[in-house]
């Protein structure tokens, strides 16, 4: 009883962090990938289209962002058309709108451990438990990443394999599935496939299991009668996925051609210089540093209980030999065995590529908590799990780059609110040492929009003053009169707000955003033990004001 409050409290809690909301920053993909280029295609808001989603590149299929983040800008539109109370859109609800939603069908993850628990000799409250609890449901699956659709797809991959996959105290004789079963397992690979070619790594066992386990006698003609069953729900869905991209990335300069978006995914990716653009990691990355990032213990009983199964696999080859622990069900068959498989197998296939980052895993969680939930034992080292968690949820969901988005919420409200009715204001925002800001949140109008935002990167301090004084030197900025109309905003964590100084403009007013962390620019310990800690865990808005001619003109040092 008490594990179901648990998990039902923890369930609360992920709705509620969702529409607080949280102001973690995980990953520019989290918003570049969907998000962004839906409010401009539906909602018609000013957005910074990512390479992907160029029809020169088109490298990510449409299909997903237009059911996640689509679905919710859609339900916008048709309320500011048709609903009785317009102006609902605003920055808060273009974030939450598609967190909301991804966070609805998070809970599919837990329906599906529902089912799989009993299934895998785990006990079912406590794996849903681990999975509630764990901050990768909390922050990662709340988010609208391509790796969370991902990571349902397999749940429920899982979900339909394991009827037929998992273990039995006795033998079982194959049964033929309804027809309709081979057209969803096919359908769910081929969907898995366009979102991310890298979900065929985390299908390979399930559907090997599933061949082996359903056919009559195991051999290749087996297995190749099973994957022709998986043709036509898959060429079907290839169909929509080919049709849609198709029709999305086509323009009028040029004939309408096939666009076969996991084609140019994997074309971009197999090329080392394009991976090494994007960051090189060792082989290792994954299972020595991002398994424990994002499960901590949970990865440290993973390899603890691959360890003791393969000393049991080698103490039993040394005694009984080869081909007799191969026709010993107990061992080779048995559902320890098989999650280990699930688990270890698909981050043994990513670790094949250069490029690993943690959030690549994250799919991983549902045979994780199977694993670490069997019905023998209670689950270990609950307190050490509670801390780990939390620190978690509070590292990326509250602290890195966490005064972005807050930030990007308190310019919407400065650019919104007219200076003089009579004149347009030309601002300038310029964001320096942060992350790709996501520009729909600031609700700016696509067509003729006063406000310019600029992000500068990781630039310079010599880049920087100069990018100030050429936008202070704007045309627009001034009248008549000598009035300075323009409003120059300059956006930079508190570690590096030092460089403004060097850049000799007047400061016409500061706010502070916290907390905000940044690992590129970390502050220092020492810092942090200072009086001024705050300042350096913050995210510093600054306007500055019209440079002075006699400033101007001296040359940058």
């Amino acid at each position: 009883m008490a594990s179901r409050v648990l998990w039902g409290s923890l369930s609360l809690l992920r709705l509620v962090w969702c529409l607080l909301p949280q102001t973690g920053y995980v990953h520019p993909d989290e918003f570049f990938q969907s998000p962004e280029v839906m409010a401009e295609d539906i909602l018609g808001i000013e957005a910074a289209r990512p390479w992907e989603f160029h029809p020169s590149s088109s490298c990510r299929t449409v299909v997903f962002p237009l059911l996640t983040s689509g679905s919710a800008f859609g339900l916008l539109r048709l309320w500011e058309e048709w609903g009785p109370w317009p102006g609902l859109v605003s920055g808060y609800v273009l974030l939450v709108g598609p967190r909301l939603l991804l966070t609805a069908l998070s809970f599919a993850l837990d329906v599906a451990v529902y089912h799989l628990a009993p299934l895998w000799g785990a006990e079912r409250w406590n794996a849903l438990v681990l999975l509630s609890g764990s901050y990768v449901t909390l922050v990662f699956y709340t988010r609208t990443f391509s790796n969370a659709i991902e990571g349902l797809l397999f749940a429920w991959l899982l979900a339909l394999v394991s009827p037929r996959v998992a273990w039995s105290p006795t033998p079982k004789k194959p049964v033929a599935g309804p027809w309709w079963h081979g057209w969803l397992l096919g359908g769910i690979v081929a969907a898995g496939f366009f979102n991310r070619p890298t979900f065929l790594a985390f299908a390979l066992v399930p559907l090997f299991l599933w061949g082996i386990c359903g056919a009559t006698n195991p051999g290749f003609k087996s297995l190749t009668k099973e994957a022709l069953g998986l043709l036509p729900g898959a060429t079907l869905t290839a169909v929509v996925f080919v049709a849609v991209d198709s029709w999305y990335f086509s323009s009028p300069s040029k004939s309408s051609t096939l666009v076969l978006t996991p084609a140019n995914f994997l074309h971009y990716n197999l090329d080392p210089q394009n991976l090494a653009r994007h960051g090189t990691h060792l082989r290792l990355t994954h299972l020595a540093v991002n398994g424990f990032l994002l499960f901590g213990i949970l990865h440290a009983q993973a390899l603890q209980a691959a360890w003791q199964q393969l000393q049991a696999c080698l103490q039993a080859f040394a005694q009984r030999g080869f081909s007799r622990v191969l026709d010993a069900p107990s061992l080779l068959s048995s559902p320890r065995l098989h999650l280990l498989l699930l688990y270890f197998m698909p981050l043994a296939l990513l670790s094949v590529f250069s490029h690993q980052e943690a959030r690549f895993l994250i799919p991983l969680l549902v045979p994780l908590v199977l694993l670490c939930s069997p019905q023998t034992q209670p689950v270990p080292c609950k307190a050490t799990l509670v801390l780990f968690n939390a620190l978690g949820a509070l590292f990326f969901g509250c602290l890195h780059q966490g005064g972005l988005v807050p930030g990007l919420e308190h310019l919407e409200r400065v650019v919104h609110a007219p200076v003089l009715p009579s004149v347009p204001t030309p601002y300038t925002l310029l964001f320096t040492h942060t992350y790709m800001p996501p520009r729909h949140l600031l609700h700016l109008s696509g067509l003729g929009s006063p406000v310019e935002v600029v992000d500068m990167g990781g630039t310079e301090d010599r880049v920087l003053c100069q990018a100030l004084n050429n936008f202070t030197r704007q045309p627009a900025c001034q009248m008549a009169a000598r009035l300075w109309l323009c409003r120059l905003f300059v956006v930079t964590p508190g570690t590096t707000r030092p460089a403004m100084e060097k850049c000799s403009f007047p400061l016409k007013s500061e706010t502070l955003v916290f907390p905000h962390l940044t690992l590129e620019d970390p502050p220092a310990l020492s810092s942090l033990l200072s009086g001024a800690w705050r300042d350096h865990l913050s995210l510093h808005i600054l306007e500055l004001g019209e440079k002075p001619d006699n400033v101007t003109k001296k040359p940058l040092p």
